[in-house]
């Protein structure tokens, strides 16, 4: 019962995982950032950007004790 809810768990915090790294704006735009540098100087995104990066961030150490969690209890 205990394996089930923590493999729950540990499908919805990789699902959220996944969505936060695709939500961001890549560090490199490629040739976007040679036309629209304005845009990088000026910071038009940059607090959602740190939300989603801090976010990533705890999301990633959730990640990894969820794997650890599982390893252990299999």
């Amino acid at each position: 019962m205990t394996g089930t809810i923590v493999t729950i768990a540990y499908l919805v915090l990789c699902i959220l995982l996944i969505a936060t790294v695709l939500l961001q704006s890549g560090r490199s735009a490629g040739l976007g950032a040679i036309a629209g540098g304005a845009q990088s100087l000026v910071g038009k995104k940059k607090g959602l950007d740190e939300k989603l990066s801090h976010l990533t961030t705890y999301l990633a150490v959730g990640f990894m004790l969820f794997t650890i969690v599982l390893v252990v209890i299999n």
